[in-house]
């Protein structure tokens, strides 16, 4: 019986991210979750997934988009 493959990653749950007391928008927590994405592969792993949560605190409530966005600033995750 051969090896079994596996693969390392990173998940995000899209949490609303902060920098010391100022809560960062949308649109700059979802530019750090493509920037984790991006990271992820530049370090060797092999998949980055989100999560998907329709709660306050967290904007991944359209992984699809999310992982789309992802998609385009990175080239095998």
């Amino acid at each position: 019986m051969a090896a079994a493959d596996f693969e390392l990653g990173l998940n995000s749950f899209g949490e609303v991210a902060t920098d010391g007391d100022r809560t960062l928008s949308d649109a700059e927590t979802v530019r750090l979750l493509v920037d984790e994405a991006r990271l992820a592969e530049s370090a060797g792993l092999d998949v980055f997934s989100v999560g998907e949560h329709y709660r306050e605190g967290h904007n991944d409530s359209a992984a699809p988009v999310l992982l789309a966005a992802a998609a385009t600033a990175t080239e095998r995750i």
